[in-house]
This record gives C-alpha cells, sequence and structure tokens, in this order.
C-alpha cells in the first residue's frame, strides 16, 4: 500500500514538470476577457429579465 502511494506522488511529480504554467500578461489578459465576457451577459440577462417581467405584468 504504501508502494502505491510513493509511486502515485512520483507520478504525480513528473506530471507537473509537463505543466506550462501562464506568464502574469497571459493571466491577466484571460482575466479581462472573463470580465468583459460576464459584464455583457449580465447585462443580457438583466435585459431578458426586464423584458419578461413587463410581459408578465402586462399579462395579469
Amino acid at each position: 500500500m504504501l508502494d502505491k502511494i510513493k509511486a502515485y506522488f512520483k507520478e504525480v511529480k513528473i506530471e507537473l514538470k509537463k505543466v506550462v504554467f501562464p506568464n502574469r500578461e497571459e493571466v491577466i489578459g484571460s482575466t479581462k476577457v472573463v470580465v468583459v465576457t460576464v459584464i455583457i451577459i449580465s447585462f443580457f440577462l438583466g435585459l431578458i429579465d426586464l423584458g419578461l417581467t413587463k410581459l408578465i405584468s402586462l399579462a395579469f
């Protein structure tokens, strides 16, 4: 059992050496894209919600 745990962590260490982490500029760029996308989708969903609210209030 202990040998399997050691082998697992050895494989994890090997795989982590293959990972390419993004640099600061890439992280900032990706964050900007996410923030802008969230703002656009929030605005769109807000408009849809407002429209449906008006539609429901007219129906009742």
